[in-house]
């Protein structure tokens, strides 16, 4: 664990973020072309060898994961980003500021990131659409990059005010295949999502940090209205409600069913935050601790439930997939009782909320023909939270009771600076492969759709090793 600032860091946190970024960018490099890989290496709505969706399909794959997973640990996030701002008794209209400045910035890198994307600017590439890619990526950093407090805020201000005027040339005088210029309809859909949940999930944690049955009230509203509206909608004002938005751009009320993700991550954020908050000789103190068979347990079961659930919905064994994991439910419970100190009392509350969220998603899997990520599913939701603690728990096994931080450190880098990946991924890695004749070695190698996923892996890689090397030159994002 890392101390600041009398608090600790959920390492393990950033760990599950780290392992749905690197996840993300792994799955947009997977071949799609007509010797593609196993299904189950792809969207499971969206299957090979033609990839178009088939909304009736039902099932997950790993790569259904990862985004529920990244909002998950957003909203794990909200309780550790937000509670010392509201405990030093800043005025509301200042949190209120933050909150809205986080989903502006947000919103803004959703249009950039789309607006710089190579294959955006051109069908074909060239050497000049890959500099102007670069040209995009670096303009991030003056705007985003978190500077120093010791800078004369002068500086500071001319560093970001240089930033934002690049960000403004590049958009005016940017045009793409279809002669049109810059638009606001056009923006990535995953940061889009995620700016209308960093605002409202900030939002109903704020309002209900010490009520918690009224934050499981909204989330009942949430769901409510998502009822109300999907599979089949019912005319209605909740269905004009759900239509409209002044800014269709930006928000839609459509998003904000991912709510039903981002709750169950503020619930497990509040119990991580009252966790950090112990002293580290709290936490694991004294020779009481269960053993390493016990540990060891924990840990199996945590990967033993992601696979079955995983596997089995999938494959449809819907009955024999629901009792295994009420199975392994029932073990992993057996195995967290009696708690002997701060971080076991942590795990057990931890998966006494998943075994509730898995539970409910498999009972609601049959609803709407099965779990589906797209359109999400009420299953999709609550099974991805449940899965999401499991992971939490097996990274925290690791960091923090064996310490062996330095194997997941890859992943807890990554997690601590995700948007430089997701933006480096197309507009770093990729054109620095193109412009050095890297991608073309790596073109001919991808002879066979096991050595295509070889080849996105690679790419993977070197975008975790840049994003890596950042993070411990302490270069982050403010996003």
């Amino acid at each position: 664990m890392n101390s600041a600032s009398g608090q600790n860091r959920a390492l393990a946190l950033d760990a599950l973020r780290g392992l749905a970024i690197l996840a993300m960018l792994l799955s947009g490099q997977m071949p799609f072309d007509g010797h593609a890989l196993p299904s189950w290496m792809y969207h499971a709505q969206e299957p090979p060898p033609t990839f178009q969706w088939q909304g009736t399909l039902p099932g997950i794959s790993w790569v259904d994961l990862v985004f529920p997973f990244f909002l998950f640990a957003m909203g794990a996030a909200f309780p550790l980003a937000l509670a010392r701002r509201m405990e030093n008794k800043s005025a509301p209209w200042k949190l209120f500021l933050f909150v809205v400045e986080r989903g502006f910035l947000l919103g803004c890198f959703a249009l950039f990131v789309q607006a710089i994307r190579p294959y955006t600017m051109n069908n074909h590439p060239t050497s000049a659409t890959w500099l102007l890619a670069l040209l995009g990526f670096f303009i991030f950093f003056p705007i985003l990059t978190r500077l120093p407090e010791a800078w004369p805020r002068a500086v500071k201000i001319s560093i970001r005010s240089a930033g934002w005027l690049a960000a403004i040339i590049f958009c005016v005088f940017v045009k793409y295949p279809d002669g049109s210029g810059f638009s606001l309809g056009r923006s990535d859909i995953i940061i889009i999502v995620l700016t209308n949940m960093a605002v409202f999930g900030s939002l109903v944690w704020m309002f209900t940090r010490e009520n918690l049955l009224l934050r499981l009230g909204v989330l009942g509203i949430i769901f409510a209205i998502r009822l109300s509206n999907m599979p089949t909608p019912t005319e209605g004002w909740v269905h004009d409600l759900w239509m409209a938005s002044p800014l269709p751009w930006i928000y839609q009320l459509y998003y904000l069913q991912y709510l039903c993700i981002i709750i169950p991550g503020t619930i497990a954020g509040d119990l991580i935050l009252q966790w950090t908050r112990r002293d580290l000789s709290q936490k694991n103190s004294g020779a009481k601790n269960w053993p390493l068979f016990q540990y060891t347990a924990i840990l199996l079961t945590m990967v033993s439930l992601l696979f079955v659930v995983l596997i089995g919905l999938k494959a449809r064994w819907l009955m024999e997939t629901t009792l295994l994991a009420f199975a392994l439910c029932f073990i992993g419970w057996l195995l967290l009782q009696h708690p002997l100190n701060e971080t076991e009392k942590l795990f057990q509350k931890l998966f006494h909320w998943g075994i509730y969220w898995l539970v409910l998603g498999l009972i609601f899997e049959p609803w709407e023909g099965g779990i589906k990520k797209d359109h999400p599913t009420l299953s999709y939701y609550f099974v991805t939270s449940g899965l999401a603690i499991c992971v939490f728990i097996g990274f925290s096994i690791l960091i923090d009771v064996w310490n062996q931080k330095r194997w997941l450190r890859l992943l807890i880098d990554n997690g601590q600076n995700p948007m430089i990946a997701y933006a480096g991924i197309n507009n770093f890695i990729t054109p620095i492969l193109a412009l050095t004749g890297g991608g073309t070695l790596l073109t001919h190698f991808a002879t066979t759709p096991w050595r295509g996923f070889w080849k996105g892996a690679i790419i993977t890689l070197l975008m975790a090793l840049v994003v890596s090397f950042l993070t411990r030159k302490k270069i982050f994002w403010r996003t």
